[in-house]
């Protein structure tokens, strides 16, 4: 078990990392490829009790580890001594290299879920599809819904994620647990964004607590939160006609 003095240095490690300042994990000795990353590995595993060896991966740097916990990005050296957060930038090819990986990460994460997991607003004819993480009693949020129709005449599929940001136990959760229950989720979730009456029932509603937890991991800063086709993040609302020509501009 570690000890007061080792579970305080791991927390300063954990404050430098999220500011981006590098910090001495430890001091030992390199050792050559697949042992070298594994050696990595456990270092930071052993270091960070939210990291798991499987995230610590090779990186576009020689002499440098990603570390990639849902959309945080962060870089360890070799000899696993220095850790810093922060965009690594391709000046060659002019690319955010580390937000590619969050773009990949979130990619990943909503893969996870399926059809089933989303309250889908889905076009006659498919042109994008969004997923939106959504806080029912959120200003932006209910403005966007208030233009579905218009998105949807984009050719814009929105596949909703609900993310109440109380957090639970609040009226909002209890909000959004009662829009997944009820029978026609969207004619709920329309309802309740107009703070109108609908009809529900009990069930199981735990795709909200996984809907909250995908959003922190995938670093929501405020709703609505819209990922796009590439896994980029758009924070905040964007009209129908200026979506369209974000994802346009991904093709």
């Amino acid at each position: 078990m570690m000890n007061l003095a080792g579970r305080l240095t791991v927390v300063k490690a954990i404050v430098l990392l999220m500011t981006g300042a590098p910090v001495v994990l430890a001091d030992d000795v390199l050792v050559d490829d697949a042992a070298e990353l594994q050696q990595v590995r456990e270092k930071v595993a052993d270091a960070f009790e939210e990291i798991k060896p499987e995230h610590v991966e090779s990186s576009p740097v020689d002499g440098w580890y990603t570390i990639r916990k849902g959309a945080i990005v962060a870089y360890i050296s070799a000899d696993g001594r220095y850790l810093l957060q922060g965009d690594l930038i391709d000046l060659d090819q002019e690319v955010n290299l580390s937000e590619q990986t969050r773009n990949a990460s979130r990619i990943e994460m909503l893969a996870e879920l399926s059809d089933t997991d989303f309250i889908v607003f889905k076009p006659e004819t498919v042109r994008y599809s969004v997923s939106v993480f959504t806080d029912i009693d959120c200003t932006y949020c209910r403005r966007l819904h208030s233009q579905i129709d218009e998105y949807l005449a984009q050719g814009i599929e929105v596949r909703y994620l609900l993310y109440p940001r109380s957090g639970p136990g609040t009226t909002s959760w209890k909000k959004s647990e009662e829009v997944w229950c009820a029978a026609d989720r969207n004619e709920a979730l329309t309802l309740a964004k107009l703070d109108r009456k609908f009809e529900t029932r009990s069930c199981d509603a735990s795709i909200v607590d996984t809907h909250f937890a995908i959003g922190q991991d995938i670093g929501l800063r405020g709703t609505p939160a819209i990922v796009l086709e590439d896994g980029s993040l758009v924070s905040g609302y964007l009209p129908p006609l200026q979506l369209t020509e974000a994802l346009a501009a991904q093709q």
